[in-house]
């Protein structure tokens, strides 16, 4: 079964629930009065799921390698807001969901460049 939107992708659909957990927690716990940090963490939590979607309809496998090397990055920026949202007494903890998403992208990079398949930009 061929993937046809970007929506099915079980990476994207983590990513989106991690951007609206950050989005709960940056609306409370003293959070919300860091203006600066609570933009920067929504930020980029927001971008691993734009940039898969973004790289998913170019629709050529070496364009989305680049955008979940990018998502990739993002997830690790979040990660790193997350732990220091947490020594700020901000948050529990996000970060064992950001690992999970970052090794998903790794194990989906490795995947799309093994792969046959190249997109329908190609066909």
């Amino acid at each position: 079964m061929a993937i046809e939107k970007f929506e099915d992708l079980e990476v994207w659909k983590l990513a989106r629930e991690l951007c609206r957990v950050v989005f709960r927690v940056t609306s409370k716990n003293g959070f919300e009065q860091d203006f600066r940090f609570k933009a920067q963490i929504r930020a980029s939590s927001g971008s691993i799921m734009d940039n898969i979607a973004e790289g998913f309809d170019r629709n050529g496998n070496k364009e989305f390698t680049q955008f979940l090397h990018i998502a990739k990055g993002s997830c690790g920026e979040t990660r790193s807001q997350s732990y220091r949202a947490f020594d700020f007494g901000y948050i529990d903890d996000l970060c064992q969901r950001t690992a999970v998403i970052s090794k998903q992208l790794g194990g989906f990079i490795e995947y799309l460049k093994r792969s046959e398949l190249r997109g329908s930009k190609y066909k």
